[in-house]
């Protein structure tokens, strides 16, 4: 027989004999409470009736008020009567209490009443004694009927208790153990109640998925899903964003780290296009995925914007974007198949604060510096001059030394001050139409007596006509007369520099050579960071290494572009592309 079926029928037959027990038990006990009723309810008031009116008659002679008592309590004896023979000595109390109202003197008659109320109180005394038994037997066969009922309903249950739960629970108790072990990857583990009435089904369900299990763990699937299950812990343990998308820009992976930033869940993202996400979600628009993605260039990103700022709980945070595309060679292919790209921001917020920091530490001081050196600068041109006194030759030397120095100082400082705002976002662009032949001339011009001093000639190569550029005139000036300052100091005496432009369709080039030592091609990549100089030239030349950081961030703040072309022993040359008015 089925559990099912036991259940049913155990817990129906002991539902059916506690309804018997409860039926019995209030029968039983209105059958109590009905003779007690009877004895406490009649017998008893005929009692009390009896004794009142003994109490009047002891006051004897009788009053007549007292009579109206007696009588009063004769009309109640009337409407109890239960027993038999009780109607017909009440009646004959009445009629002689009627005789003791004529004659209430007559002893006699008393004697006669009184005897009659015993006679009526021993009637009602026999009366309770047989109903005490009556009650006796009735509750003595209650408890019989409900200690039966409650017995067998006892028995059944601790035979359900015994036998039920050994019978659900010894199958369940080996199905979990060998749940326990398929979990520990032990396939092998079987459970042994195929048979079980009840169970049977489930251990032959369970012992199949076992063995497809063992099958499924010996084969090279298992090892993939392992492999990437290790390669998911790994990537949700590095502490920067990772997003990984397929190559039809739908989102397949992102680790904790890019949903704590992006305010994310898996759910929301998994499955959906970053060109949709990137409307409604902060960090992803911020990454300017769109932009990258859609500009590929040979299964690459051509993506120059790699810093990304965010704001989150009224904090700025930093972080340098890396997008590396992802590709495998099908088997049966010789060429490489783009599936997907992996975007990974690190985390640089500490270092952008702390470059801040020297950002605005390096603005102070440069701003702080750039005053007194100004007024050192006017103090020792005046020193110069005649008219404040005279000086002798070697005097005159030590001041032209100081007044180098100090110029250079001053050089220093404002290459600094330009750096900081650059670097602050503080720098602003006045673009307009310029005609740049006047701007390289006056570059030209301002560098002519280093040139002079050096002995270096500057020869220029214009077209007749130059068409007007998109640039604001004081920075690009700066530009240029920076670079011809540059091919002057790494130029040897005695020697020539080269200056030519170039229309080319949208743009014109402009261009200025050097015929010094050249560029190493290990420095050619960091020649524009910031602080770098080369080594062996840095210990021949003075500066600072921001000269050619705030070329290019000037050009690129204009929309135009810096680049060097360099060859060792021949010389440098240095490009500027500025946009053409149309």
């Amino acid at each position: 027989m089925r559990i099912k079926k036991k259940i049913s029928l155990g817990i129906g037959l002991l539902f059916l004999l506690i309804l018997v027990l409860s039926v019995v038990s209030v029968e039983q006990i209105n059958r109590l409470a009905s003779d007690s009723e009877n004895i406490l309810k009649n017998n008893h008031q005929t009692l009390e009736y009896v004794k009142e009116i003994q109490i009047v008659l002891n006051e004897f002679p009788v009053s007549k008020n007292s009579f109206l008592v007696i009588e009063e309590y004769i009309e109640k004896q009337k409407k109890n009567i239960t027993e038999e023979g009780e109607e017909v000595l009440t009646s004959k109390i009445e009629h002689k209490i009627n005789s003791l109202k004529k004659s209430p003197t007559d002893s006699s008659i008393l004697k006669s009443i009184q005897a009659d109320l015993l006679k009526v109180m021993s009637l009602n005394l026999d009366a309770i004694q047989s109903k005490s038994s009556v009650a006796s037997r009735t509750s003595v066969k209650s408890i019989l009927w409900i200690s039966l009922l409650g017995s067998t309903c006892f028995l059944i249950a601790l035979l359900m208790l015994i036998k039920l739960p050994g019978n659900i629970s010894h199958p369940i108790e080996e199905l979990t153990e060998s749940i326990k072990q398929i979990a520990s990857k032990n396939y092998s583990q079987r459970v042994n109640f195929e048979n079980h009435i009840d169970f049977g089904e489930l251990a032959k369900s369970f012992n199949t998925m076992a063995k497809k299990l063992n099958e499924y763990n010996n084969s090279n699937l298992a090892q993939i899903i392992s492999e990437k299950k290790i390669t998911e812990t790994l990537v949700n343990k590095v502490h920067d964003p990772i997003i990984g998308i397929d190559k039809n820009f739908k989102i397949i992976f992102a680790n904790d780290e890019f949903l704590s930033t992006s305010s994310l869940t898996m759910d929301q993202i998994i499955g959906i296009s970053v060109l949709e996400l990137s409307t409604i979600n902060e960090l992803v628009s911020s990454i300017m995925i769109i932009e990258s993605l859609q500009n590929l260039d040979d299964n690459t990103f051509n993506d120059t914007n790699r810093q990304i700022r965010l704001n989150r709980f009224g904090k700025e945070f930093y972080f340098d974007k890396e997008i590396q595309d992802i590709s495998y060679t099908p088997l049966g292919k010789d060429e490489e198949e783009l599936i997907g790209y992996v975007i990974i921001l690190r985390n640089i917020t500490k270092y952008k604060e702390l470059d801040i920091a020297k950002t605005n530490f390096i603005a102070t001081v440069s701003h702080e510096f750039k005053t007194p050196i100004s007024s050192i600068k006017m103090s020792l041109q005046l020193l110069d001059n005649d008219n404040v006194g005279s000086l002798n030759n070697e005097q005159k030397k030590l001041l032209k030394g100081i007044f180098e120095d100090t110029e250079r100082m001053l050089k220093t400082t404002s290459e600094l001050l330009r750096m900081t705002q650059i670097e602050s976002g503080k720098i602003q662009v006045n673009l307009s139409s310029v005609n740049i032949k006047e701007v390289m001339q006056f570059a030209i011009n301002s560098n002519m007596r280093k040139a002079e001093l050096k002995r270096i000639q500057i020869a220029t190569n214009f077209p007749n006509i130059i068409p007007t550029v998109i640039a604001d005139p004081e920075k690009t000036l700066w530009v240029l007369s920076n670079l011809i300052s540059n091919a002057l100091n790494y130029s040897s005496n005695n020697s020539k520099i080269s200056i030519s432009s170039v229309v080319n369709h949208n743009n014109v080039i402009i261009s200025i050579s050097d015929t010094g030592k050249g560029i190493e091609p290990q420095y050619i990549d960091r020649i524009f960071d910031k602080y770098f100089r080369i080594p062996e030239i840095q210990k021949a030349e003075e500066g600072t290494g921001l000269g050619l950081a705030i070329c290019k961030e000037f050009i690129e703040a204009q929309g135009g572009e810096i680049m060097v072309r360099s060859k060792v022993n021949e010389g440098s040359t240095f490009s500027i592309i500025l946009k053409r008015h149309s």
